[in-house]
């Protein structure tokens, strides 16, 4: 084998590049000027085994020298790796680094409001994706909901694509890759100055136009059209052995989204069950409403509640990185970064909904044996149910912080060794004096009997008002239940890493390392709640104008049905501050305290946890010129991890029934926790490869990796939901004895390069997957809590002609004529005459249950696919194609036939892409189609157990840009140009979970390079 002669400094250019295709951590690379040849050609090492390996600069500009760069990419590493490559400095493929890794075979993303945020990969979902900056594992924190995020997935949404120059993703284990990563380990490679000499400078500035700002209540718009500007300026100093580079970005972007949602879930049943939720059995009482009941075998689902909100976000993203490179001798390079990231969301919210307390009841149904109604009326008169107008405010503050120091060294000719530390934290939190989310629910209590029909896409609500009353009354409006929230999460990853290979003189190569890492991740959350759903105070606390009537159908334009004549769709849009401050005043006059208006700073849960990891690998690669050229790699990864959790959680002291079908828990004090846990893995690795021909190569490769369970899974402490139902309540806990999941990884895959750019692959994988975690539902008794439910007051009301499931009857009953008997507090009358206070469960009443969700390694599961790509590039013409299709499959999927808890494997999809574009003189225009099928997103809803499945969705995005010169470019781009919505069923399409409208998105935008 012809052997090149280098210079040292050109030695240490290549074993730079090695590492970086090998072990992403230490991949600082210096390139040098005088090596770039003339016609721009893409960096390659044609061996990974072989230190001698032509070394080019990478130059890319336009959308087919990026597509020719990933298919090098691709062409050249070791075992199966899919990249993307910068357009050019400062222009990624697409403004959101999620929507551009969707274009890679095998990789799906979740989109959050429109925009992707987080990434699945060969079915294996985001938590189990290892996310990588300069090869560096990266924190990630974020707030959901209700409270700080159970999940490790890095949010893409966070990072600006302008300062990214590639991004990497290894599908097959490698022993040098850090853990974490079943279904991909995704290297995300910011820009080096010293990777070419001499000064470079761009500047990008975009207006961004979200239609969907404009399909809001005017109270909730934002501007119409919000700015971006980019910029990365890199120099290299002292004849090239100096370098510095700067670049940051800043976006603000305001935008809305509509959803109907049944958001607290379905509550399913068997057949013949008789419960309180459940229709009646054939021959009772109100049987004769039921049409097409489901049979005896059958199961079916009530809805729970259903509700239409409007939300108004307004976002600003800050990004910005420095990165100073030294290089005092040809053998040694020196880097220092820092890294920040910021992104505050603020989101408001105006709702109208209903709550189903499953009296009386009309319905039809779908055949079976899973049943959804069609159909579905609650039987209210008189008139005096709420009619929910609630409203809510959320403002959130993610940063991300990574400061690193890297030195490559070229110890010998044969030996070189690097070295890396960095320490990064993810820190997110409330950024309001109203915590990270506050809701008040307002309401009039003038609603009848309401249905609805669910046989659509879109379900119609209908509700009947009072006699007399022809359209909803602001007079009738008050303030009801509240609950202020305070989430807080960080995260802070401190990694320290050694790594070195060592050449033979037969030129096999030895790859071995080191590591030490430490993760911490704390949790922790207050919530300040008001049971009053009964109303807080009065209506006449509100002055008529703050409630401007509004119709809630017209922000559903996308959805057949939205203008349904049957559809009642009047509502109140209101200003959150506002109703706040006027609900505060009224309560301060009540007697009541300023303080449960507000977030409190105090949390009252805290969990903690430290995962402290040693590692060590080794590997062994070599290339032999047999009847066709072979390479080997071979190697194994050591992984010890031990997990300690302390938690804090409140104490529970009793059950306080409040409002027809809310109770809520007492709490007194809390006090901490702690457990402990470990494990240790040995992981071995095994790649192949075989160049059939000059340009056909076949692999296969075989390794182990293991996925960390997430925060939630592994945090201690036991924590019951604030608020309870009739039938019991909820709660969760955490194990930190877990065991990571455990994934035997094989590939088999054949690539043609049969052209310059242009390339067609076929692959198989298979992953078997040990400790798979489950969520189990353990039902129990904390605290022995008391509850009002079947006791003894309870019984008197049944006794004197309430029935069972009539709880408004039972409560008027109980609090008028046992106000004052132990636990029972009569506040007064509603103006529907329904008696309103408390009533506390008593020694002798039943003690409560609740069904404690807790995390537990269940099974072992096994998922196979197979991913096909094409890229052509049609010659000279400027056309190009790149389409792929990935199947992915497993036998462990979710029976929608069975009751309770089950194991399913989750984010499973076939998914497609298909990008076209035209790339000749100052003219570039694609246009990429994302295609993702149906798959399961959740195994538990609002009420328990149940599938949540995320319908087919497609979306196509279109970017043109022409270059007006060899400094100034023009572009524009269209992301979701069809205007698609989302939707989310349970068991049955009728079984609506979520639907989302948002709308299209145009930018204009130049950029100049200096």
């Amino acid at each position: 084998m012809k052997q090149l002669h280098k210079t040292p400094r050109q030695k240490l250019l290549t074993a730079a590049v090695l590492v970086a295709l090998t072990h992403p951590a230490f991949a600082q690379v210096v390139t040098d000027e005088t090596e770039r040849p003339a016609d721009n050609t893409t960096q390659t090492a044609e061996n990974a085994g072989d230190e001698t390996a032509t070394l080019d600069t990478v130059v890319v500009t336009g959308i087919r020298n990026s597509l020719t760069a990933s298919a090098n990419i691709k062409r050249d590493a070791q075992g199966v790796v899919d990249g993307i490559v910068a357009e050019d400095i400062g222009k990624f493929p697409d403004t959101n680094l999620a929507e551009s890794l969707q274009r890679i075979s095998g990789v799906s993303i979740d989109r959050s409001n429109g925009e992707g945020s987080r990434v699945t990969v060969r079915g294996v979902g985001p938590d189990f994706n290892l996310v990588l900056l300069n090869g560096r594992q990266m924190p990630a924190s974020s707030i959901a909901d209700t409270g700080a995020s159970n999940s490790r997935a890095f949010d893409f949404a966070n990072i600006a694509s302008e300062a990214i120059s590639a991004i990497e993703v290894y599908k097959t284990a490698r022993a040098s890759t850090p853990t974490g990563g079943i279904g991909a380990t995704i290297n995300i490679k910011t820009a080096r100055p010293l990777d070419r000499d001499g000064t470079l400078a761009s500047l990008g500035i975009k207006g961004v136009w979200d239609t969907s700002v404009n399909n809001l209540p005017d109270s909730l718009q934002g501007d119409t059209v919000t700015p971006e500007i980019s910029g990365i300026f890199s120099t290299t100093l002292a004849d090239g052995r100096f370098g510095i580079a700067l670049s940051g970005s800043y976006q603000e972007r305001d935008y809305g989204f509509s959803q109907v949602a049944v958001g607290n879930g379905w509550r399913t049943f068997e057949g013949d069950e008789n419960n309180w939720g459940t229709i009646p059995q054939p021959g009772t009482p109100g049987s004769e409403r039921i049409t097409n009941r489901p049979g005896p075998d059958d199961i079916y689902s009530v809805p729970q509640n259903l509700g239409y909100s409007v939300n108004g976000v307004q976002r600003q993203r800050t990004n910005g990185q420095l990165v100073l490179q030294y290089a005092p001798t040809d053998r040694v390079v020196a880097t220092l970064d820092y890294t920040y990231s910021e992104n505050k969301i603020q989101t408001e919210r105006n709702e109208l909904s209903v709550w189903f307390n499953f009296g009386p009841s009309e319905s039809s149904w779908t055949d079976g044996p899973v049943a959804a109604p069609n159909f579905y009326s609650e039987i209210i008169n008189p008139a005096t149910s709420d009619l929910s107008m609630g409203g809510a405010m959320s403002a959130t503050r993610n940063e991300n912080e990574s400061l690193g120091f890297n030195i490559a060294w070229e110890v010998t000719d044969q030996l070189t060794l690097a070295l890396d530390y960095h320490d990064s934290t993810a820190t997110s939190g409330a950024d309001s004096p109203w915590g990270s989310s506050g809701v008040l629910g307002a309401a009039g209590f003038f609603r009848g009997t309401t249905s609805v029909d669910f046989s659509g896409d879109f379900p119609i609500l209908n509700v009947q008002l009072p006699p007399g009353m022809s359209q909803i009354d602001p007079s009738q409006m008050l303030v009801t239940g509240s609950t202020f929230r305070n989430s807080y999460m960080k995260s802070q990853v401190e990694q320290l890493q050694l790594e070195g290979e060592f050449t033979f003189e037969n030129y096999s190569r030895l790859d071995f390392g080191v590591a030490a890492t430490e993760v911490n991740n704390r949790s922790a959350f207050s919530n300040v709640q008001l049971d009053t759903w009964g109303g807080a105070t009065s209506p006449a606390d509100y002055p008529d104008e703050v409630w401007r009537l509004d119709y809630i159908g017209r922000y559903f334009d996308q959805f057949a049905g939205h203008n349904s004549p049957n559809f009642t769709d009047a509502f109140f849009v209101w200003d959150f501050e506002t109703v706040r401050q006027l609900a505060e005043n009224a309560w301060v006059r009540s007697g009541g305290d300023a303080a449960d208006y507000r977030a409190s700073d105090e949390f009252t849960t805290d969990r903690r946890v430290t995962e402290k990891s040693k590692s060590a690998y080794i590997q062994w690669s070599n290339t032999w010129d047999l009847a066709m050229p072979v390479s080997l790699a071979v190697g194994v990864r050591y992984e010890e991890t031990q997990v300690s959790s302390s938690a804090l959680v409140p104490s529970a002291t009793a059950i306080s029934w409040g409002s027809a079908n809310e109770l809520n828990i007492i709490q007194d004090g809390a006090e901490f926790t702690s457990l402990q846990g470990e494990y240790e893995y040995w992981l071995p690795n095994l790649d192949l490869s075989i160049d059939l021909s000059e340009s056909m190569k076949l692999r296969g490769s075989y390794g182990e990796t293991i996925g960390r369970p997430g925060w939630g899974d592994i945090q201690g402490g036991q924590t019951l939901d604030a608020l309870v139902r009739v039938s019991g309540g909820t709660g969760s806990q955490g194990n930190p004895d877990l065991e990571p999941l455990h994934s035997q990884n094989f590939d088999l895959s054949f690539e043609w390069y049969y052209a310059e750019g242009s390339y067609f692959s076929a692959g198989y994988f298979r992953k078997n997957i040990d400790n798979y975690i489950g969520t189990t539902q353990i039902v129990g008794t904390p605290f022995d809590l008391r509850t009002p439910i079947g006791g003894a007051y309870w019984n008197e009301a049944l006794a004197a002609g309430c029935a069972t499931a009539d709880v408004v009857c039972i409560r008027n009953y109980i609090l008028t004529n046992r106000n004052g008997a132990p636990g029972v507090t009569r506040t007064g009358f509603d103006a529907n005459g329904n008696a309103t206070g408390t009533i506390v469960g008593q020694p002798g009443d039943p003690i409560a249950e609740f069904r404690i969700s807790a995390p537990a390694n269940q099974r072992s599961a096994s998922l196979d696919g197979w991913e096909f790509n094409i890229q052509h590039l049609f010659g000279q013409s400027g056309f190009g194609l790149a389409a792929n299709y990935t199947i992915v499959d497993s036998g462990l999927t979710y029976d929608n036939t069975v009751i309770g808890e089950q194991f399913a494997l989750e984010g499973l999809s076939d998914s497609a892409n298909l990008v076209a574009f035209y790339d000749k003189g100052p003219w570039q225009v694609r246009a990429a189609y994302n295609w993702r099928d149906k798959f399961l997103a959740g195994r538990f809803d609002g009420s328990g157990p149940n599938p949540n499945y995320v319908e087919a969705y497609g979306q196509l995005d279109v970017n043109l840009s022409y270059q007006v010169n060899e400094q100034l470019s023009l572009s524009a781009e269209a992301i979701n140009l069809t205007n698609e919505t989302q939707r989310i069923h349970g068991r049955h399409e009728n079984q609506l979970l979520f639907a989302t409208q948002t709308g299209p998105r145009y930018m204009l935008g130049l950029r100049y390079r200096f």
